[in-house]
């Protein structure tokens, strides 16, 4: 039987969540700065480039980043809560049923 999360707890999720909007907040304006970096290098590094190239490259960079940092900052709230260790992890019971 699973334990009992401490998500379920409503000033805990309050707070676990609160943290990861922050953490979403501060890594936007991380991806922000990079893209606005990454636009600039490639403005002044390429002669003719089509605007759907700076379009792109922006969306890409954007995207991938706030992904990448969305799962993370669920990482850490899973983590972070104890939400993972109220997770039944066994197989103890699929070994009996091999056994019989």
């Amino acid at each position: 039987m699973p334990g009992r999360s401490p998500l379920e707890d409503p000033e805990n999720a309050a707070f676990a969540w609160a943290r990861y909007r922050r953490i979403m907040r501060f890594m936007f304006a991380i991806t922000l700065g990079v893209v606005i970096i990454a636009m600039t290098i490639i403005y002044n590094g390429a002669d003719e480039v089509s605007p759907h190239f700076f379009i792109a490259t922006a969306l890409g960079i954007g995207f991938s980043m706030l992904l990448m940092s969305a799962l993370m900052g669920l990482v850490f709230l899973s983590s972070g809560t104890g939400h993972d260790e109220a997770v039944d992890n066994s197989l103890d019971s699929l070994d009996e049923d091999k056994r019989d």
